[in-house]
């Protein structure tokens, strides 16, 4: 934690796969990310140096590890369920660094969820896991200071999102959400295309409304409005008036905020006793540990700008 005469924060660093782009993320950006704060990467010395042979990049001398401990040969963007296992380990140690008081927060770089799978990890991914360590429903919100999307629905089937669209779930969503953020004005999409066009393409907008209505009683304020239709609300003229969305299920919200700001973006986890950040993009196993491979470190830097503000 962070001590009197220090006023940088500390914060705890899972590396992700270590078959991905994080641990060259790290090591390429730690200079910039000790001057933000006190980080602590949660590896090993045994695979610490064997990827910065691979590499071919030093390890600074003022880098602080927590011993994750598992080590075996790195293969550079393949799935595999040793790289997944530790990336899973590496986690662990990060939130418990963080429930024990050590770390002001945790930042998490990408992880591969079938290589979770393979190694018989059965969280779907940080999010998943995060709620069920602490029992919270935590929401994931991902974006920048121009656009952030809290996702309703995540990590579930397509086919399953309108089953979840109720009237009482959106509420409760709602509610948590004004209470984890206090947002000034929030935009709502509806599910279906022109926001079910009055009923002629679905009706699940219904349940929404009777949501929207209901915090906006509870509230005593018009804070949530909508729904909007998906396919317009993310004009530059309607983004002007919000900053705030909620979007239905996974792609409708993701797919225009990684069009518009996808190396900027991070994600958030709120409702947690915890500070979690994470960068929004994968572990780009097609260019992990090859030369000339453009990295950009602005997702990673901003989610650790994100912990220290």
């Amino acid at each position: 934690m962070t001590s009197l005469t220090d006023a940088k924060k500390t914060i705890a660093i899972s590396v992700g796969d270590i078959n991905g782009i994080g641990i060259e993320l790290v090591l390429k950006n730690h200079n910039e990310v000790a001057k933000l704060c006190n980080p602590i990467y949660c590896i090993n010395d045994e695979l610490l140096t064997q990827a910065s042979k691979l590499l071919e990049l030093e390890i600074p001398t003022n880098f602080k590890t927590y011993p994750t401990y598992k080590n075996f040969k790195i293969k550079a963007g393949e799935v595999t369920e040793k790289s997944g296992f530790f990336s899973y380990l590496s986690f662990l140690d990060a939130i418990n660094l963080a429930t024990d008081g050590k770390v002001d927060g945790i930042c998490t770089l990408p992880i591969n969820k079938k290589a979770w799978q393979k190694a018989g990890v059965h969280y779907v991914g940080h999010t998943d896991m995060l709620r069920d360590i602490f029992k919270k429903d935590a929401i994931m919100m991902l974006g920048c200071t121009e656009m952030f999307v809290a996702l309703y629905t995540e990590h579930i089937p397509l086919k399953d999102v309108p089953k979840e669209i109720e009237a009482k779930k959106l509420y409760s969503f709602f509610k948590n959400f004004y209470t984890f953020e206090n947002p000034k004005k929030v935009a709502v999409l509806g599910l279906n295309p022109h926001a079910g066009d009055d009923g002629v393409l679905g009706d699940e907008e219904k349940e929404i409304i009777k949501a929207i209505q209901k915090i906006n009683k509870t509230l005593g304020s018009e804070i949530f409005q909508g729904p909007f239709v998906p396919d317009t609300i993310f004009t530059p003229n309607s983004r002007k008036n919000f900053n705030y969305f909620i979007a239905m299920y996974h792609d409708q919200g993701l797919a225009p905020l990684k069009a518009l700001h996808f190396e900027e973006g991070i994600n958030v986890t709120l409702g947690l006793p915890i500070k979690r950040t994470s960068v929004d993009h994968g572990t780009a196993f097609d260019k992990a540990y090859k030369k000339n491979n453009n990295l950009s470190n602005l997702s990673y830097l901003n989610a650790i700008k994100k912990l220290v503000e």
